[in-house]
Protein backbone atom coordinates (compact mmCIF):
# COMPACT_ATOMS: atom_id res chain seq x y z
CA UNK A 1 0.00 0.00 0.00
CA UNK A 2 2.71 2.08 1.11
CA UNK A 3 4.15 1.93 -2.42
CA UNK A 4 1.37 2.73 -4.41
CA UNK A 5 1.18 6.30 -2.31
CA UNK A 6 4.85 6.65 -2.91
CA UNK A 7 4.09 5.47 -6.83
CA UNK A 8 1.24 8.29 -6.73
CA UNK A 9 3.07 11.19 -4.69
CA UNK A 10 5.75 10.60 -7.48
CA UNK A 11 3.27 10.86 -10.20
CA UNK A 12 1.78 13.94 -8.77
CA UNK A 13 4.92 15.34 -8.21
CA UNK A 14 5.67 15.31 -12.26
CA UNK A 15 2.93 16.57 -12.95
CA UNK A 16 3.96 19.09 -10.75
CA UNK A 17 7.36 19.62 -12.44
CA UNK A 18 5.89 19.40 -15.92
CA UNK A 19 3.22 21.82 -15.35
CA UNK A 20 6.07 24.31 -14.00
CA UNK A 21 8.05 23.35 -17.08
CA UNK A 22 5.45 24.67 -19.21
CA UNK A 23 5.34 28.12 -17.98
CA UNK A 24 9.18 28.74 -18.13
CA UNK A 25 9.79 28.06 -21.82
CA UNK A 26 13.98 26.91 -22.07
CA UNK A 27 16.13 29.47 -23.03
CA UNK A 28 16.79 28.90 -27.11
CA UNK A 29 20.42 28.50 -27.87
CA UNK A 30 21.43 30.60 -31.18
CA UNK A 31 24.16 30.84 -33.61
CA UNK A 32 24.61 34.35 -32.91
CA UNK A 33 27.43 35.44 -30.83
CA UNK A 34 25.34 38.19 -29.38
CA UNK A 35 21.58 38.40 -28.84
CA UNK A 36 18.84 40.81 -27.18
CA UNK A 37 15.21 41.01 -26.62
CA UNK A 38 12.42 42.73 -25.34
CA UNK A 39 9.18 43.52 -24.87
CA UNK A 40 8.35 46.72 -26.73
CA UNK A 41 5.61 48.15 -24.55
CA UNK A 42 6.83 47.37 -21.22
CA UNK A 43 10.50 47.67 -22.05
CA UNK A 44 11.15 44.77 -20.00
CA UNK A 45 14.06 42.40 -21.40
CA UNK A 46 13.38 38.82 -22.28
CA UNK A 47 16.38 37.28 -23.51
CA UNK A 48 20.40 38.14 -23.57
CA UNK A 49 23.31 36.89 -24.65
CA UNK A 50 26.23 39.07 -24.58
CA UNK A 51 23.64 41.82 -24.87
CA UNK A 52 26.19 44.44 -23.99
CA UNK A 53 29.36 43.32 -26.17
CA UNK A 54 30.38 45.74 -28.84
CA UNK A 55 30.00 44.27 -31.86
CA UNK A 56 30.49 45.69 -36.21
CA UNK A 57 26.91 45.92 -36.82
CA UNK A 58 26.63 45.86 -40.87
CA UNK A 59 23.69 47.72 -42.58
CA UNK A 60 21.90 47.64 -38.99
CA UNK A 61 23.61 50.81 -38.97
CA UNK A 62 20.98 52.10 -41.22
CA UNK A 63 18.14 52.27 -38.69
CA UNK A 64 19.93 55.28 -37.29
CA UNK A 65 20.19 56.62 -40.92
CA UNK A 66 16.72 56.75 -41.48
CA UNK A 67 16.26 57.62 -37.45
CA UNK A 68 18.14 60.53 -38.03
CA UNK A 69 16.34 61.51 -41.49
CA UNK A 70 12.96 61.76 -39.82
CA UNK A 71 13.80 63.32 -37.02
CA UNK A 72 14.48 66.33 -38.96
CA UNK A 73 12.57 69.37 -38.37
CA UNK A 74 10.01 70.53 -41.33
CA UNK A 75 11.10 67.01 -43.22
CA UNK A 76 9.43 67.47 -46.26
CA UNK A 77 8.92 63.30 -47.57
CA UNK A 78 8.30 64.54 -51.06
CA UNK A 79 11.29 66.74 -52.00
CA UNK A 80 13.28 65.38 -54.80
CA UNK A 81 17.07 65.22 -54.52
CA UNK A 82 18.89 64.50 -57.42
CA UNK A 83 21.48 60.91 -57.72
CA UNK A 84 24.40 62.01 -57.94
CA UNK A 85 27.79 60.01 -59.84
CA UNK A 86 29.90 60.25 -56.17
CA UNK A 87 27.30 57.53 -55.26
CA UNK A 88 27.10 54.90 -57.50
CA UNK A 89 31.30 55.10 -57.88
CA UNK A 90 31.03 55.00 -53.79
CA UNK A 91 28.89 51.61 -54.59
CA UNK A 92 31.63 50.30 -56.76
CA UNK A 93 34.29 50.98 -54.97
CA UNK A 94 32.83 49.16 -51.71
CA UNK A 95 31.32 46.19 -53.60
CA UNK A 96 28.00 47.38 -51.78
CA UNK A 97 24.60 46.77 -51.51
CA UNK A 98 22.61 48.95 -54.25
CA UNK A 99 18.95 50.29 -54.70
CA UNK A 100 20.31 50.82 -58.01
CA UNK A 101 19.73 54.39 -58.64
CA UNK A 102 20.39 55.73 -61.92
CA UNK A 103 22.65 59.07 -61.93
CA UNK A 104 20.87 62.04 -62.69
CA UNK A 105 17.49 60.61 -61.63
CA UNK A 106 15.50 62.87 -59.19
CA UNK A 107 14.54 60.56 -56.05
CA UNK A 108 11.76 62.01 -53.26
CA UNK A 109 13.40 61.48 -49.61
CA UNK A 110 10.39 58.98 -48.95
CA UNK A 111 11.42 56.87 -52.02
CA UNK A 112 15.23 57.03 -50.56
CA UNK A 113 13.98 55.56 -47.02
CA UNK A 114 12.58 52.59 -49.18
CA UNK A 115 15.78 52.37 -51.42
CA UNK A 116 17.70 52.19 -48.24
CA UNK A 117 15.72 49.99 -45.89
CA UNK A 118 14.75 47.29 -48.58
CA UNK A 119 17.66 46.59 -50.68
CA UNK A 120 19.23 48.30 -48.16
CA UNK A 121 20.98 50.56 -50.53
CA UNK A 122 23.80 52.45 -50.07
CA UNK A 123 24.22 54.48 -53.11
CA UNK A 124 20.23 55.86 -51.11
CA UNK A 125 22.37 56.00 -47.12
CA UNK A 126 25.08 58.26 -49.05
CA UNK A 127 22.39 60.22 -51.49
CA UNK A 128 20.59 60.95 -47.41
CA UNK A 129 23.92 61.74 -45.82
CA UNK A 130 24.59 64.38 -48.39
CA UNK A 131 20.82 65.45 -48.34
CA UNK A 132 20.59 65.89 -44.71
CA UNK A 133 24.14 66.82 -43.68
CA UNK A 134 25.17 70.72 -43.24
CA UNK A 135 28.50 71.97 -45.05
CA UNK A 136 29.54 73.16 -48.31
CA UNK A 137 31.57 70.09 -49.37
CA UNK A 138 29.70 66.56 -49.83
CA UNK A 139 32.51 64.96 -47.39
CA UNK A 140 31.86 67.84 -44.95
CA UNK A 141 27.98 67.35 -45.14
CA UNK A 142 28.72 63.42 -44.94
CA UNK A 143 30.41 63.87 -41.70
CA UNK A 144 28.34 66.20 -40.45
CA UNK A 145 25.43 63.95 -40.65
CA UNK A 146 27.21 60.79 -39.31
CA UNK A 147 27.80 63.38 -36.33
CA UNK A 148 24.04 63.83 -35.70
CA UNK A 149 23.80 59.71 -35.85
CA UNK A 150 25.98 60.09 -33.47
CA UNK A 151 24.05 62.91 -31.22
CA UNK A 152 20.86 60.62 -31.41
CA UNK A 153 23.17 57.91 -30.08
CA UNK A 154 23.71 60.32 -26.71
CA UNK A 155 20.17 60.95 -26.82
CA UNK A 156 19.28 57.70 -26.31
CA UNK A 157 21.88 57.61 -23.43
CA UNK A 158 23.68 54.47 -25.50
CA UNK A 159 27.15 54.09 -23.82
CA UNK A 160 28.33 51.06 -26.43
CA UNK A 161 27.38 52.90 -29.68
CA UNK A 162 29.47 54.63 -32.07
CA UNK A 163 28.95 55.53 -35.80
CA UNK A 164 31.61 56.21 -38.54
CA UNK A 165 29.62 55.31 -41.31
CA UNK A 166 26.26 56.19 -42.68
CA UNK A 167 25.52 52.50 -44.02
CA UNK A 168 27.38 50.53 -42.01
CA UNK A 169 30.83 50.09 -43.96
CA UNK A 170 32.98 51.39 -41.24
CA UNK A 171 36.11 53.04 -40.78
CA UNK A 172 37.03 50.79 -37.94
CA UNK A 173 34.88 52.47 -35.46
CA UNK A 174 31.46 51.76 -36.60
CA UNK A 175 29.90 49.35 -33.82
CA UNK A 176 26.64 48.86 -31.54
CA UNK A 177 25.35 45.95 -28.86
CA UNK A 178 22.63 43.45 -29.57
CA UNK A 179 20.98 45.77 -26.44
CA UNK A 180 21.72 49.34 -28.08
CA UNK A 181 20.61 48.40 -31.85
CA UNK A 182 17.11 47.15 -30.40
CA UNK A 183 16.32 50.19 -28.38
CA UNK A 184 17.48 52.52 -31.66
CA UNK A 185 15.26 50.78 -33.58
CA UNK A 186 12.33 50.80 -30.57
CA UNK A 187 12.69 54.23 -31.00
CA UNK A 188 12.34 54.26 -34.65
CA UNK A 189 8.98 52.38 -34.36
CA UNK A 190 7.58 55.43 -32.91
CA UNK A 191 7.50 56.76 -36.11
CA UNK A 192 4.69 55.83 -38.77
CA UNK A 193 6.78 56.59 -41.88
CA UNK A 194 9.41 54.16 -40.51
CA UNK A 195 7.32 51.31 -39.51
CA UNK A 196 5.37 51.45 -42.77
CA UNK A 197 8.40 51.34 -44.73
CA UNK A 198 10.10 48.32 -42.73
CA UNK A 199 7.11 46.09 -42.54
CA UNK A 200 6.90 46.65 -46.53
CA UNK A 201 8.36 43.61 -48.30
CA UNK A 202 8.29 44.79 -51.79
CA UNK A 203 7.19 48.45 -53.72
CA UNK A 204 7.24 49.83 -57.02
CA UNK A 205 7.70 53.58 -57.26
CA UNK A 206 8.12 55.90 -60.41
CA UNK A 207 10.91 58.47 -60.27
CA UNK A 208 11.82 61.03 -62.53
CA UNK A 209 14.77 60.79 -65.10
CA UNK A 210 17.35 63.13 -66.11
CA UNK A 211 15.29 64.44 -68.89
CA UNK A 212 12.10 64.75 -67.15
CA UNK A 213 10.40 61.79 -68.08
CA UNK A 214 9.99 58.56 -65.33
CA UNK A 215 10.94 55.25 -64.97
CA UNK A 216 9.45 52.44 -62.00
CA UNK A 217 12.07 51.58 -59.63
CA UNK A 218 11.07 48.12 -58.23
CA UNK A 219 13.03 47.01 -54.50
CA UNK A 220 12.34 44.02 -52.47
CA UNK A 221 12.74 43.85 -48.75
CA UNK A 222 16.18 41.83 -47.58
CA UNK A 223 13.68 40.57 -44.14
CA UNK A 224 12.33 37.34 -44.96
CA UNK A 225 10.72 37.82 -41.97
CA UNK A 226 8.30 39.41 -43.24
CA UNK A 227 5.44 37.15 -44.41
CA UNK A 228 7.48 33.94 -43.35
CA UNK A 229 6.52 34.70 -39.76
CA UNK A 230 2.94 35.12 -38.11
CA UNK A 231 3.10 38.92 -37.34
CA UNK A 232 6.41 40.06 -38.32
CA UNK A 233 6.76 43.93 -39.06
CA UNK A 234 10.52 45.02 -39.49
CA UNK A 235 13.01 45.34 -38.89
CA UNK A 236 16.51 45.78 -40.76
CA UNK A 237 19.53 42.94 -41.82
CA UNK A 238 23.08 43.42 -41.91
CA UNK A 239 25.94 41.42 -42.76
CA UNK A 240 29.82 42.25 -43.60
CA UNK A 241 32.95 40.19 -43.35
CA UNK A 242 33.33 41.95 -39.77
CA UNK A 243 30.08 41.80 -38.78
CA UNK A 244 28.46 38.33 -39.62
CA UNK A 245 24.82 38.14 -40.41
CA UNK A 246 22.58 40.72 -38.57
CA UNK A 247 19.56 41.28 -38.03
CA UNK A 248 17.19 43.46 -35.98
CA UNK A 249 13.59 42.21 -35.78
CA UNK A 250 9.90 43.08 -34.02
CA UNK A 251 6.83 41.24 -34.31
CA UNK A 252 3.47 41.77 -33.04
CA UNK A 253 0.72 39.37 -31.67
CA UNK A 254 -2.11 40.47 -29.72
CA UNK A 255 -1.87 43.41 -27.77
CA UNK A 256 2.32 42.49 -27.51
CA UNK A 257 5.51 43.27 -29.27
CA UNK A 258 8.32 41.87 -29.19
CA UNK A 259 12.02 43.51 -30.65
CA UNK A 260 15.21 42.25 -30.65
CA UNK A 261 18.36 41.70 -32.48
CA UNK A 262 20.89 38.92 -33.27
CA UNK A 263 24.58 40.24 -33.90
CA UNK A 264 27.32 38.10 -35.42
CA UNK A 265 24.92 34.99 -36.50
CA UNK A 266 27.02 32.44 -38.77
CA UNK A 267 24.65 32.59 -42.36
CA UNK A 268 21.38 34.38 -43.91
CA UNK A 269 19.36 31.30 -42.71
CA UNK A 270 20.83 30.92 -39.30
CA UNK A 271 20.23 34.86 -38.11
CA UNK A 272 16.75 34.14 -39.43
CA UNK A 273 16.67 30.91 -37.54
CA UNK A 274 17.80 32.85 -34.69
CA UNK A 275 15.29 35.69 -34.67
CA UNK A 276 12.44 33.43 -35.54
CA UNK A 277 13.50 31.61 -31.91
CA UNK A 278 13.85 34.49 -30.05
CA UNK A 279 10.68 36.13 -30.90
CA UNK A 280 8.73 32.89 -30.14
CA UNK A 281 10.00 32.42 -26.92
CA UNK A 282 9.85 36.16 -26.23
CA UNK A 283 5.70 35.77 -27.00
CA UNK A 284 5.45 32.86 -24.43
CA UNK A 285 7.73 34.93 -21.61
Amino acid sequence: MAVLVAGAMLTSGAVTTSAQAATAPAKPTIAAKGGFVMNNGSGSTLFTKAADTRRSTGSTTKIMTAKVVLAQSNLNLDSKVTIQKAYSDYIVKNGASSARLIVGDKVTVRQLLYGLMLPSGCDAAYALADKFGSGSTRSARVKSFIGKMNAEAKKLNLKNTHFDSFDGIGNGSNYSTPRDLTKIASSAMKNSTFRAVVKTKTTKRKVTTKTGGYRYMTWTNTNTLLGSYSGAIGVKTGSGPEAGYCLVFAATRGSKTVIGTVLSSSSVSARTSDAKKLMDYGFKR
